[in-house]
């Protein structure tokens, strides 16, 4: 369980783990990926395991978050997922600012790589 002083106001939290599901789910209906018809997410979660993954050294090292994501034609298939920082997401966790933002557009699947036969998929983030 986080140490809720050390993880104070981290970027990476529910409000932007929400966003991020609702988005994962207009970007899969915006695609042309057939196996992907029907795809939706239904939750991230934002207290990945082990949690100090969340602290600013270690997002700064590795650059990125695992964590799990629930998706697919019901939204329950349990996937890995791995959060790729890019340049700006880095930035902007640093400062403890939101990261948003950092998301691309819904329009293209350029930024998300899936595959729904290993339940894995990564996103990155600008």
């Amino acid at each position: 369980m986080k140490d809720q002083e050390t993880y104070k106001d981290i970027p990476f939290n529910e409000n932007f783990c929400t966003h991020l599901a609702y988005h994962l789910g207009q970007t899969f209906e915006n695609s042309d990926r057939q196996d992907l018809n029907g795809f939706w997410c239904d939750g991230i979660s934002w207290n990945p395991i082990p949690d100090n993954q969340l602290t600013n050294k270690s997002v700064n090292d590795t650059r990125q978050i695992v964590t799990k994501a629930w998706i697919g034609k019901d939204g329950q298939d349990e996937y890995e997922m791995t959060i790729r920082f890019g340049q700006y997401a880095l930035g902007r966790y640093a400062k403890g600012t939101e990261i948003i933002d950092c998301i691309p557009s819904s329009d293209s699947m350029d930024w998300i790589d899936i595959e729904p036969e290993n339940k894995r998929i990564e996103i990155r983030l600008k």
